[in-house]
């Protein structure tokens, strides 16, 4: 069992920075992909980003890529998200979510992930 649990939303203008943070406990993270969705209103929850099980590769949403930055710290299980240029269409709720590896599983399909925090709302204001 992993229990995640974000900080760091809050209200910021277009343009601005964020850094979101998640700290896990329960296991170690160094065989779970860490990720980040978001859920917008009246949306699907959708794929921000998300980190390899060992951390050697990052993916990025098409809408974030170039903006957003993901990074892991196992030795603290820690998952962070530096949110650059943020836009009114970034606001939602951000989740930090994992799922233990497994050969062939796709890690922008939001149903792949086990374990979900309790969210923490961006807001965008123009």
């Amino acid at each position: 069992q992993v229990q995640l649990v974000e900080s760091g939303g809050g209200l910021v203008p277009t343009g601005a920075s964020l850094t979101l943070a998640c700290t896990a406990s329960g296991s170690t993270l160094r065989k779970y992909v860490m990720g980040w969705l978001r859920h917008i209103p009246g949306k699907e929850r959708e794929f921000v980003a998300a980190t390899s099980w060992r951390g050697s590769s990052t993916y990025y949403a098409d809408t974030v890529k170039g903006r957003f930055t993901i990074s892991r710290d196992d030795a603290k299980n820690t998952l962070s998200l530096q949110m650059n240029s943020l836009k009114t269409e970034d606001t939602a709720v951000y989740y930090c979510a994992a799922y233990e590896h497994y050969p062939g599983s796709a890690v922008i399909d939001p149903n792949e992930y086990q374990y979900w925090g309790q969210g923490t709302q961006v807001t965008v204001s123009s």
